[in-house]
């Protein structure tokens, strides 16, 4: 199989490449390097399974070219990150959903399969209990910037249910909640990095409001599995699917473990919501999924746990700091 993957060279992107190249498929990536590095992928450029593109999934004559020699694409360039989307809504929004509408349109098109990826922002602040397929979505004011981000994703869902149900195409739909592991970046207010770095720096780790609120964190191997499981499933086509743990960990709790992984001599500060964040930020206190759909159909489960997400990061973060001193001193 040939896929293309766009945002191949982001955190998840990364690790699903890796993960279709291991089995000896052939990748085409797609990624605008807005938010995705290129050391991500550096180790499979030299692949004759991988060949690389730099370009926007906004752009319609490249991804049109590119859909037309894939069989089938996984779709996750986004533009992604609480602090990204609440600082730029408006880029958050065209990319998005002209990206989604420019990816979708071409693989029903070609009538090549599209697992395009959403996020459990699509529910907004509905925090009550286990959230599944049919869950339902309650937003706050679109005026406040946070749910851009779930109003272009939201788009996406539909457009790509909508392919398939009245056109027959081949569409999955999966709902990412809380991915974590090594080379995520937190650049764009992911929690875990930014914690991660902060402990290996020994300085007081940030934590926003109180830090009761809590999130179920998925490690990134576990997540590519459960991708790729759907990709290869003719019976998921059509379907919504959510992904990730079930395991809910409060903010403060995670960088008490952090802390403790490191070994670091950090305190925790809290950081009122106001002071870390522009006025279209809004706290959700939990958020945790209900996978039976994915776990019947597969027979998926996740099978790495908060720690050792949190010590594969901690390791990934101290040979980058490793790599960057060699360089300074070398330079």
């Amino acid at each position: 199989m040939r896929y293309l993957v766009t945002g191949g060279a982001g955190f998840i992107g990364s690790h699903l490449v890796d993960a279709l190249t291991a089995r000896n498929d052939s990748v085409l990536i797609v990624d605008d390097l807005s938010t995705g590095r290129l050391e991500n992928v550096e180790h499979l450029l030299d692949s004759e399974l991988v060949e690389f593109v730099e370009g926007s999934v906004v752009d319609a004559r490249l991804v049109d070219e590119c859909m037309r020699s894939v069989d089938a694409c996984m779709h996750l360039a986004s533009a992604v990150g609480v602090q990204l989307v609440v600082s730029r809504p408006l880029d958050s929004l065209l990319k998005n959903i002209r990206g989604g509408d420019v990816v979708i349109s071409a693989a029903a098109r070609h009538d090549r399969k599209l697992l395009f990826t959403s996020t459990s922002e699509v529910y907004g602040k509905n925090s009550a209990g286990a959230l599944s397929e049919d869950s339902d979505r309650i937003l706050g004011s679109p005026f406040k910037s946070r749910w851009s981000y779930a109003t272009a994703k939201a788009f996406g869902e539909a457009l790509a249910s909508s392919y398939a149900r009245e056109r027959g195409s081949s569409m999955v739909v999966v709902r990412l909640f809380n991915t974590v592991g090594p080379r995520q970046t937190g650049a764009y207010g992911m929690v875990l990095p930014r914690l991660v770095s902060q402990a290996l720096a020994n300085e007081d780790l940030t934590v926003y409001g109180n830090g009761t609120q809590s999130r179920c964190f998925c490690h990134v191997l576990d997540a590519v599995r459960a991708l790729v499981l759907l990709a290869d499933s003719d019976d998921a086509n059509g379907r919504v699917f959510t992904v990730g743990s079930s395991t809910e960990v409060p903010i403060v709790e995670l960088a008490r473990r952090v802390i403790e992984h490191v070994r670091a001599d950090s305190s925790i500060r809290f950081i009122p919501y106001e002071e870390a964040y522009d006025d279209g930020f809004e706290e959700l206190g939990r958020r945790i999924p209900d996978t039976t759909a994915l776990r019947n159909l597969t027979g998926w489960t996740p099978t790495r746990s908060v720690d050792e997400a949190i010590k594969d990061v901690i390791a990934y973060e101290r040979s980058g700091l490793t790599s960057r001193e060699v360089e300074r001193i070398a330079g």
